[in-house]
């Protein structure tokens, strides 16, 4: 006879830790994320259900299944993911485990759940992250996302981390990675209630799209009305 654990009647919903790439709806007016692994192909929403990647009937999580959404209890193991070549533009999830869910050693399986953080690593440069920009890969109807600098934007399609935030929506906040220390960013809708460095990374984003603008201005400047050079 198979020995089953007492079912588990929290006061409060679990936390847990997670990696996934940011997703961006081709129309520009949602923000997702999609996993690094099993069910990577479904992008899913700050608030979401999950349902079985295998097509099946049943209800996620099943026992007989590997359906459902998958976190681990500890921030640092969802961290050493990010190590690795293909998650390194990935980001961290903070989330709230709601519904069912089956508790293993390192993590959770569950129905339901709410991202309530997201954590951005920085650029591909090195540089503190102020966007998020065209990875060049995504899922139909969905444009993957990787964290930018504003210098290395490069008039590719991209959001602000507030912007991102505002998207997503469901009280989703949006967190720019450095080291030690992070810097939350707000939706910009509360404007007067973001900080110093909030709203340095809004303008050096802003910067960087001017500067950009000028720059195809001036190299159209060149070719003349005739669209050739000036000579």
């Amino acid at each position: 006879m198979r020995l089953r654990l007492p079912e588990e009647r929290p006061t409060e919903p679990p936390t847990g830790y997670k990696i996934a790439h940011p997703m961006l709806s081709q129309d520009g007016t949602r923000a997702g994320f999609t996993g690094v692994s099993l069910g990577g192909a479904l992008p899913y929403g700050v608030l979401a259900d999950a349902s079985c990647v295998y097509g099946l009937r049943h209800r996620a999580p099943s026992r007989r299944c590997d359906c459902g959404f998958h976190c681990v209890h500890d921030r640092t193991t969802a961290q050493a993911l990010l190590c690795t070549a293909e998650h390194r533009a990935a980001v961290l999830l903070e989330v709230t485990v709601l519904g069912r869910y089956l508790r293993f050693e390192r993590g959770f399986r569950y129905a339901r759940q709410r991202v309530r953080t997201a954590t951005v690593g920085p650029c591909a440069c090195g540089t503190v992250a102020a966007a998020l920009a065209d990875a060049g890969w995504g899922r139909p109807g969905w444009t993957a996302l990787a964290p930018s600098c504003a210098g290395c934007l490069c008039g590719r399609t991209s959001v602000s981390l507030a912007g991102f935030a505002r998207l997503g929506g469901e009280g989703l906040r949006v967190v720019a990675g450095t080291g030690a220390a992070s810097v939350a960013v707000a939706d910009l809708g509360d404007a007067k209630d973001l900080g110093v460095p909030e709203l340095a990374a809004e303008a050096a984003l802003l910067q960087a799209r001017l500067d950009w603008f000028q720059a195809q201005l001036a190299r159209l400047g060149e070719r003349g009305p005739g669209g050739g050079r000036k000579g």
